[in-house]
């Protein structure tokens, strides 16, 4: 069995847990908060956060774009977990919880790969690019959900991104 790999980062975001699920479980957010060369496609009619759903998840590299099948397998009002298999195998969980400064949001990326060329290029270049990318993401996701000033109950008219390309109604 191939080794295994785990990335683990957590921050605290000043918005409320209802903001930061749906920054965290929402398509058109997620792909302001992805890394740019990340994508994220529903297979089937529609993007779904509930146990059983399907997408199509692709990395854009010069001359190569591996994708692999993402499936919700765990789903609750704090946690989602996405399951991947393809060029590596393994999960993605994100949980969040009510803080005193806001919400703590956890992400811990746990993975395989199986194939021992991919598993060389991965351990001696992109081991260091992962967890800065991580890293990068929530900082990310963390401007967008504090961005927001007004009601949790409006905050998808909020996030939605605006002709001129920032936030906005």
């Amino acid at each position: 069995m191939a080794p295994s790999h785990c990335f683990e980062q957590a921050t605290t975001i000043n918005a409320s847990v209802s903001l930061v699920e749906y920054c965290v479980t929402d398509l058109v957010i997620m792909e302001q908060w992805l890394n740019p060369r990340l994508r994220c496609q529903p297979l089937g009619d529609h993007w779904s956060t509930q146990v059983g759903a399907r997408s199509w998840f692709s990395l854009k590299l010069p001359g190569w774009q591996p994708g692999l099948v993402s499936t919700v397998v765990e789903r609750s009002p704090n946690t989602i977990v996405w399951t991947f298999d393809g060029f590596f195998r393994g999960q993605d969980r994100w949980q969040w919880w009510a803080t005193g400064e806001g919400t703590e949001l956890l992400n811990r990326f746990e993975f395989t790969i199986p194939n021992a060329l991919v598993r060389f290029g991965f351990n001696h270049l992109a081991t260091g690019w992962t967890k800065t990318d991580m890293i990068s993401q929530l900082q990310r996701l963390k401007k967008l959900a504090e961005a927001q000033t007004h009601s949790p109950e409006n905050h998808e008219n909020q996030l939605r991104p605006s002709t001129g390309g920032g936030l906005g109604p």
